[in-house]
């Protein structure tokens, strides 16, 4: 099975950016569809995007649509989060999680997070 490890995030001024990383360790992302979930304090787990294991389907919240943007390395052993026009509501702890075809989210195999701060 894969685990997942997040990395990447920080303290930023609204309107900056960062890049959060999700990487594989004991399997690629070869045969994983790879999530964006976010949490913030007080508030239920937020979608935020999603790649497909093929690597070439990508979907997005609404609220994150056109400033996130989904990618992922060649070896299929990392996946990307780049987060532009970061806004103070983008504030929460974000976590990747690699879920099989045909399985939920919540099945899948989830990271420890990486927490984003975005200050106004």
């Amino acid at each position: 099975q894969v685990q997942v490890a997040e990395s990447g995030g920080g303290l930023v001024q609204a309107g900056g950016s960062l890049r959060l990383s999700c990487a594989a360790s004991g399997r690629t992302f070869s045969n994983y569809h790879v999530g964006w979930f976010r949490q913030a304090p007080g508030k239920e787990r937020e979608f935020v995007g999603d790649m497909s294991r093929s690597g070439f389907n990508t979907y997005y919240a609404d609220s994150v649509k056109g400033r996130f943007t989904i990618s992922r390395d060649k070896a299929k052993i990392v996946v990307y989060l780049q987060m532009n026009s970061l806004k103070p509501e983008d504030t929460a702890v974000y976590y990747c999680v690699a879920a099989e075809d045909g399985s939920t989210w919540n099945d899948g195999y989830w990271g420890q997070g990486t927490q984003v701060t975005v200050s106004s």
